[in-house]
Order: structure tokens, then C-alpha cells, then sequence
């Protein structure tokens, strides 16, 4: 059932993936202004002449961004079209089609009126928002058609736990983003210590970069509890158990790739994109969770 809008999905999730990992390779290799002032043209120019890399990056980010764009709107109308019976498919189309316009418009605007650090850090979060909406249409539809949905029996609190827990792990990847927009990414030497201290501050690059160790050590302990309990308390509800437990491990590698860009100095561009990777996909993840937890049981 739906197999054209199935595939359809899974290929529209692997080019959002793409467009995130271009934009964190835009914002790492500062090629933000590869293009110059200029949009959607580049220098003012539909194709570029003799461009340099950054402009290249810049500009196939741009390219790629806008096919991408045209497949969410098309999967949306799509998914509102075939879905329409599932309660969750017009709210997500609708969210997808803001998302990824919100996403361009920020884009566009950085680039012809400037942002300052705190915006522009919003841009990886609306990528990360905007795959998982994605991910979540195209899991509706392999949903449809089946005997019966995923709904969980949990209680009051364990919700409440977890939904604070998932906008906390969005925080975490805003603080994330602005370390890198702040050109933070190596103000602190040296781990667990920063600079050889054990708590430098929060002034400066210094305390940006502190900061979010700070904030995603505090994450990786609030998916460790999440998971335990529900692991103890709710085993009978298998997919959140595994995705509790997909989602720790997957925290537990973010923050080991964290470690690893400040050991390896950031030299290694692929270790800076999985740290990008791993946590979009947490937050999918974690995204997945949370329309489960939102359904009401039958």
C-alpha cells in the first residue's frame, strides 16, 4: 500500500540528510558568503565562472536545498492527498511545508542582510526539525493499512519527562549550532577539563564551547534515565524501549564524536559532519517517540 509515496519518502529523508550535512559543511569550511551578497543568484551570476571552493560548496548547497524543497512540498500534498484518513498526516504535511520554506527564507535572508550568530545557529535547528518531520510523513505511510497503530500506555509523569527531555535535546543542538557559528569549536583545550580548568565560565567563546559540553553531558544523562525507565517501568511498550535505547546510544556516539573534534583539533571535516548527522538523527528519533506518546490508546 502507498509504495510510490513510500520510496518516494525514504528518498526525499536521504536528500534532507544530504542538505543538513551541506549546510554543516557550509557553516564548518566558512563558505557562508561563497556566493557573496548575492541570492539566488551567486556574484550575480546564474552559474558561476571560476569559482573558488567555498563558492562551490555555497552554491551546491543552494542548488540541492531548492530540489529538496520541491520534493517536501511534493511529498506533503502528496501525503495530504493519501493520508487525509490519518490524523497525524495533514498536521505534519503542513509542518514540513513551513518548515522547509522557514528554513529557506532564513538561508536567504543570512545571505543578503546578514544574521547575527544567535539566528543563524536556528538555521541547523529548523534542518533538524525539518527531517524529522520528514521522517515522520514517510513513517505514517508504511504505518497505513496496517491492522492496528502503535499507541503506548505510559503514565502522567513519564510524559511529561520525556517531552521535556525532547525540547531540552533541541536546546542542546541550538547551543551546539551556535558554538560553530561562533567559531567556538575549539575554545576549549583539552577533556573533561577545559583549558585545564574545571569550570572556566560562561564569557566568551570559552564559555559558549563550555556551555554546551555542559548541556549535552546533562542530555546524555537524561536519555540514560529515560531509558532505564522505560525499560523498568514500560517494557511491555517494545518500540519505546528500543527507541529509548537507539536514542542513548546514539547520544553516547554524539558525544564521543564531540570529544574526538576537540582531540583531533577539528582537522578531520568527517568527524565534524557525523557529529552533525548523529544528533539530527537523535532527534528524529526522539521525534518518533513523541507522536507515539501523543496518540491516544483505543
Amino acid at each position: 500500500m502507498h509504495k510510490g509515496l513510500k520510496i518516494f519518502g525514504i528518498l526525499t529523508s536521504i536528500g534532507l540528510t544530504i542538505v543538513l550535512l551541506q549546510g554543516a559543511l557550509v557553516t564548518k569550511t566558512e563558505s557562508g558568503e561563497g556566493c557573496g551578497a548575492t541570492w539566488p543568484l551567486c556574484f550575480g551570476e546564474v552559474i558561476p565562472t571560476s569559482p573558488a571552493i567555498e563558492t562551490i560548496i555555497e552554491y551546491s548547497h543552494r542548488i540541492v536545498s531548492g530540489l529538496v524543497g520541491a520534493l517536501v512540498i511534493i511529498l506533503a500534498i502528496w501525503s495530504w492527498r493519501k493520508l487525509k484518513h490519518v490524523k497525524e498526516a495533514k498536521f505534519m504535511s503542513i509542518t514540513a511545508v513551513l518548515l522547509i520554506i522557514f528554513q529557506g527564507l532564513l538561508g536567504a535572508g543570512a545571505v543578503v542582510f546578514g544574521q547575527s550568530k544567535a539566528i543563524l545557529a536556528l538555521h541547523f535547528g529548523i534542518s533538524a526539525m525539518s527531517l524529522a518531520s520528514v521522517i515522520l510523513l514517510t513513517i505514517l505511510a508504511f504505518e497505513d493499512g496496517k491492522p492496528y497503530k502503535i499507541v503506548a500506555r505510559v503514565s502522567t509523569a513519564y510524559k511529561a519527562f520525556f517531552f521535556f527531555v525532547i525540547t531540552y535535546c533541541y536546546a542542546v543542538i541550538y547551543t551546539g549550532a551556535y558554538v560553530k557559528h561562533m567559531q567556538a569549536t575549539l575554545a576549549c583545550a583539552g577533556f573533561p577539563t577545559c583549558n585545564g580548568q574545571v569550570f572556566p565560565g560562561f564569557s566568551g567563546p570559552v564559555g559558549v564551547h563550555f556551555l554546551h559540553r555542559v548541556a549535552s553531558i546533562a542530555l546524555l544523562f537524561l536519555l540514560l534515565i529515560l531509558m532505564i525507565w522505560t525499560i523498568a517501568r514500560f517494557k511491555q511498550e517494545v518500540v519505546l524501549v528500543w527507541a529509548s535505547v537507539i536514542s542513548f546510544i546514539l547520544v553516547t556516539l554524539q558525544a564521543l564524536s564531540g570529544i574526538s573534534v576537540v582531540f583531533t583539533q577539528n582537522e578531520f571535516l568527517t568527524i565534524g559532519l557525523l557529529h552533525a548527522l548523529i544528533v539530527s538523527i537523535l532527534f528524529s528519533t526522539l521525534s518518533y517517540m513523541a507522536m507515539i506518546l501523543l496518540r491516544k490508546p483505543q
